[in-house]
């Protein structure tokens, strides 16, 4: 009993070790056609806000490069891609800060 109460901490702390780390993503550079260039950063999501990998990769977007088509600005503002976390409750919206993104 004891050896498996040990198991399962361990793999709690290697779980939660690698999360706090910022495992994976680096930054990812979108180049709209009619706008300036986006850097979505993995670092300010994951290690500044917190946020696990799960939290997009499960319904937002998928794990497999090339799978997902650039959302647009009004698809964001529907809640879509960017705009189901950054809608003015969970983080700064999309319909009004678009300079903080698109530099």
């Amino acid at each position: 009993m004891r050896i498996v109460f040990l198991s399962l901490f361990l793999v709690f702390i290697l779980f939660y070790s690698g999360v706090s780390l910022g495992v994976g993503g680096g930054n990812i550079t979108f180049k709209p056609q009619k706008a300036r260039k986006v850097v979505f950063s993995h670092d300010v999501h994951v290690q500044n806000s917190r946020l696990t990998c799960v939290r997009c990769h499960l319904d937002l977007y998928r794990m497999t490069k090339g799978m997902d088509k650039p959302a647009t600005m009004a698809e964001m503002n529907q809640g879509k891609s960017c705009g189901a976390c950054h809608d003015g409750n969970d983080a700064f919206t999309v319909k009004e800060n678009w300079s903080r993104c698109h530099r």
